[in-house]
């Protein structure tokens, strides 16, 4: 048994998240958590929300309430859309929690302490209609780089680039939307990357198998123009974690808060102490993850991230890790995807434009959208979200495909035999070689998840599916009853044991459905069908089951019309 460390990265707290948000990083890691516990092996699935910075600042200024309001009650409502598209994460943390102050701070101080960490001079936008410096997303303006007209001070979300908000064309207040905005000197807290930068190249190089996506762009940070930089770890913003350490704050720092980037991915260790503090663990539970001289050197850490994600992950966090001095576990692969886009646009929560979480479950159970977007993941470059090609793959391989499958075995079934478990007779060459074959495909469906090769292995998945209909179609059992009703019945026993090996190898992709099924057939037992022809005597003669309602309705041409036109628009 191994013991795999996954983490999603966090979504911010200013608002609900669009579908390409969840398919960037949380529903992937939530696949891959899921198998790897159905293969039996030990799964900590941590996510958290991102709380700080001008994010949730800016949108608690929006409806009025206090910072610390609106990111309880936005985390509240992640966590019940997170229910809603049955995320199992072990721990959803938040990034304002007392674990997540303590180690940023302890952080600091060890980067302090090892000479990583100095004080800077520096220029800084400063609004006079505002009263206040514009950190980061406090600022808005034209992109450098891509001439992209909504960059924020911190990040282009359209070219990826990182900025500084003195990078800005044009820049204006993102709380006032004012533009007579000043540069005034101001002090802060650096961490010194660049130092780092031999190092974290040697790191990277010596990682085995990741992703060229996730490699490329952290290679491009280190190498392109004057290589990894030095940036700016606190900010002049009132919500975060106080600029401290060892209770006293920083000497000149007072009043200012670590910057945003520095403690959400530390959040990731604090969410684990969250999970052990709230399961009244001691500190040893969360540290067997994290702290490889305390038994985290056998563990196997994976991220799941987007591809504008990928600089922070494979650069930024490593760097305080390393730089800390302490044996803290790094990464072992980090899955990246692209841009899942909408409508010739991308999806985003700023403009509210693509279909958001909420909405998506508000018209149709999640296992709709999981298998769409899992099997669409835009792994080898952006993606579209159309919604006739949503339709089709809904209602050909849901409904028409696996739908049809348990739907056909079970009613038959159920008008032939009863409803249980017919005896029959023993199996056939048609019946060994749809063995053969199921063996085949689930070896193939294996590999790509253990490979997180996620439209592979939903491909794979689907042959499955295919090779049930073919056979079904082929023994045609319904004509076999009126002349060899045992052999029927043996047909009808096996289809049954395979509707049961459908419904767990699925259920990664399609946990709900798969639970239903499993229910319906009153089994309990979700053993991994290591052996095909074992798995297809599962349930023995006489086992009792029900049949269940319609899996999956087929999307209409009017619904899909309907809702075309209702997400033409913004939020």
């Amino acid at each position: 048994m191994a013991r795999i460390l996954i983490t999603s990265a966090l979504p911010y707290i200013n608002g609900i998240k669009h579908l390409g948000n969840l398919v960037g990083s949380q529903l992937p890691a939530d696949l891959y958590a899921r198998y790897m516990r159905a293969r039996g092996h030990e799964v900590m699935f941590i996510c958290a929300t991102d709380e700080h910075g001008p994010p949730a600042e800016l949108a608690a200024a929006k409806t009025g309430e206090s910072v610390a309001d609106y990111c309880a009650r936005m985390h509240g409502v992640q966590t019940e859309l997170a229910r809603g598209f049955a995320l199992s994460f072990d721990h959803y943390g938040r990034s304002s929690s007392p674990e997540n102050h303590a180690l940023t701070q302890h952080f600091a101080a060890r980067l302090g302490a090892a000479g990583l960490i100095e004080e800077r001079r520096e220029k800084q936008v400063y609004s006079p209609t505002d009263g206040r410096f514009l950190p980061d997303r406090y600022i808005e303006g034209t992109c450098p780089a891509c001439g992209y007209e909504r960059a924020r001070g911190d990040q282009c979300e359209n070219c990826t680039k990182q900025l500084e908000p003195t990078d800005l064309i044009n820049p204006r207040s993102a709380v006032s939307g004012a533009t007579d905005l000043e540069v005034r000197e101001t002090r802060h807290l650096y961490l010194r990357q660049s130092k780092l930068r031999d190092t974290l190249d040697a790191w990277i190089d010596r990682q085995q198998g990741w992703p060229v996506l996730t490699t490329s762009i952290a290679k491009k940070w280190l190498h392109d123009g004057d290589g990894l930089q030095d940036r700016g770890i606190t900010r002049d913003l009132d919500w975060g974690v106080p600029a401290q350490f060892e209770g006293a704050p920083w000497q000149g720092m007072e009043g200012k808060v670590f910057y945003v980037w520095f403690d959400a991915p530390i959040e990731y260790i604090a969410a684990t102490a969250e999970w052990a503090r709230e399961h009244g663990h001691k500190a040893e539970a969360w540290r067997r993850w994290w702290r490889t001289d305390e038994g985290a050197g056998d563990v196997r850490y994976v991220q799941f991230m987007g591809k504008d994600n990928v600089p922070f992950h494979t650069l930024s966090f490593p760097a305080p890790l390393i730089g800390s001095g302490e044996p803290w576990k790094m990464v072992d692969y980090i899955k990246s995807f692209n841009y899942l886009n909408y409508d010739g646009g991308q999806f985003s929560t700023s403009l509210g434009r693509g279909v958001f979480m909420d909405q998506a479950l508000s018209i149709l159970p999640s296992d709709y959208w999981r298998w769409w977007l899992l099997s669409h993941a835009p792994e080898s470059g952006d993606a579209e979200f159309p919604w006739e090609n949503f339709q089709g793959s809904v209602n050909k391989d849901l409904a028409d495909v696996l739908g049809n499958f348990v739907s056909r075995v079970t009613k038959f079934c159920r008008s032939k035999f009863g409803e249980a478990v017919p005896e029959g007779g023993a199996y056939g060459p048609r019946e060994a070689q749809l063995i053969t074959d199921l063996t085949s495909r689930l070896q193939a469906y294996m590999r790509h998840m253990d490979a997180i090769e996620i439209r592979k292995a939903a491909a794979e998945l689907r042959a499955l599916w295919v090779l049930g209909n073919e056979y079904l179609q082929d023994a045609a059992p319904w004509s076999t009853h009126k002349t060899d009703p045992a052999q029927a019945a043996a047909q009808i026993r096996l289809s049954l044991n395979l509707i049961r090996l459908y419904a767990i190898v699925a259920q990664p992709f399609i946990p709900e459905a798969s639970a239903r099924i499993m229910a319906a057939l009153g089994s309990s037992d979700w053993t991994w069908p290591e052996d095909v022809a074992a798995a297809l005597d599962h349930l023995p003669a006489g086992h009792g089951f029900t049949v269940p309602d319609v899996l999956f309705a087929k999307i209409s041409d009017e619904s899909r019309a309907e809702w075309e036109t209702r997400f033409a628009g913004q939020r």
